[in-house]
């Protein structure tokens, strides 16, 4: 009777293990841009076709298991029915108006800029009320499945809701990896920041920005969120515009010369430190 109750406890234990979202990603970046105008757009949950929302790849792929990026968009009164997800993931809001809750709950519309994280096992559903509505999705794992909520289960993460005018912006003179002359502001999102482990951060230029951001890592992927950027790798590469919605990555040791002829807010997610410099 006992070693049948430690054999259960042991299960019991590994399975909780295994639901925890991974902290840390193994796969090396590379130099890569994807503009938001050559994204690939497919239906985010194929088995309900053009009731679902439609989704773009940005990087990796959400049906393996391995960590991706990719937006979604959502018509105008678009409202899911109560379902979980097999793994967490977290949302940016790029424009229109989202809410993901508890079916019960009483609305909660983020803006555009506003952070969401959905830990898997959750109930809950997602709806949509702006005239145009699109997010950035991020998981550390994949398969990303949409499942029935008779198959609930706590992975012990829960569920946030942050609107864009509750973010805290921190400057120069407090965070150590920016220069203090940049004017630039960082809002910190998810992760650790012990060395090599995945963290995720919102960066704001301000308008007539110019410099650099190194990355310092094996993982730097950057998801423009809002404004507009000039992006290169080199001074012998053709610049590369890069609105709401592109996302550029990076390999280790890699400079990105980026300019914003108006304020633009990126998502950052890396696996480790990165550097911004300006002119």
């Amino acid at each position: 009777m006992r070693k049948s109750c430690f054999f259960l406890l042991v299960f019991v234990i590994v399975t909780y293990v295994k639901a925890q979202t991974p902290t840390t990603d193994d796969i090396k970046s590379i130099n890569e841009v994807v503009t938001a105008d050559n994204v690939v757009w497919g239906w985010l949950n194929p088995l309900r076709g053009d009731k679902s929302p439609a989704a773009g790849k940005l990087w990796g792929d959400r049906t393996k298991n391995e960590p991706a990026g990719f937006l979604v968009k959502f018509n105008k009164g678009f409202s899911s029915p109560p379902h979980i997800h097999n793994i967490t993931y977290r949302g940016v809001v790029i424009n229109g108006l989202l809410h993901n809750d508890d079916e019960n709950a009483e609305k909660q519309w983020l803006p555009a800029g506003s952070y969401w994280q959905q830990p898997a096992g959750e109930a809950h559903i997602t709806a949509a009320d702006g005239e145009e509505n699109m997010a950035f999705l991020d998981i550390q794992e994949g398969p990303y499945l949409v499942q029935p909520t008779s198959e609930a289960f706590d992975n012990g993460e829960q569920p946030i809701n942050v609107d864009e005018s509750n973010l805290v912006w921190l400057n120069a003179n407090d965070i150590e990896w920016v220069s203090e002359k940049s004017d630039v502001e960082t809002a910190f999102l998810w992760g650790s920041h012990e060395k090599n482990q995945l963290r995720a951060t919102l960066i704001k230029l301000p308008a007539g920005f110019k410099g650099k951001i190194k990355n310092l890592s094996t993982n730097f992927r950057a998801v423009v969120i809002s404004g507009e950027v000039t992006h290169q790798f080199s001074r012998k590469d053709d610049e590369t515009i890069l609105e709401p919605g592109s996302y550029f990555g990076a390999k280790e040791k890699a400079t990105s010369i980026i300019s914003a002829e108006k304020e633009t807010v990126i998502y950052i997610r890396s696996n480790g430190n990165y550097k911004v410099t300006s002119k």
